[in-house]
């Protein structure tokens, strides 16, 4: 039986974000790279580790989207789902088979 494609979104996308599993590249904007890497590393560890999701800030469940506040700056990150070749929306984020996932990790003010 096939699992819900919501679930299995959610499955993915923190497999990805959490343990680097699956296809995928990670992004970082340029404040993000301005920051000491000592402050990069605690970034790159919450994002990895962020359970705090809520209705507010995930309300389609896909676990995609996350904010914290870290160093007086609002952390963002973002993950995406586009097709293999990076040049459209994935046909179906529930299908590794077809989609190539893509973490971006921001500043709040880059938005």
């Amino acid at each position: 039986m096939r699992m819900d494609p919501t679930a299995k979104i959610r499955e993915l996308n923190d497999a990805f974000r959490t343990a680097l599993a699956g296809r995928g590249r990670i992004f970082v904007t340029a404040g993000i790279a301005a920051m000491s890497p000592d402050y990069q590393v605690e970034i790159m560890r919450r994002v990895h580790g962020f359970t705090a999701f809520s209705p507010d800030n995930d309300p389609y469940a896909e676990h995609d989207f996350g904010s914290f506040e870290y160093g007086g700056k609002t952390i963002f990150w973002k993950v995406d789902c586009y097709d293999r070749d990076l040049n459209f929306g994935s046909p179906d984020p529930s299908d590794e088979a077809v989609t190539t996932r893509v973490l971006t990790v921001m500043l709040a003010e880059e938005y």
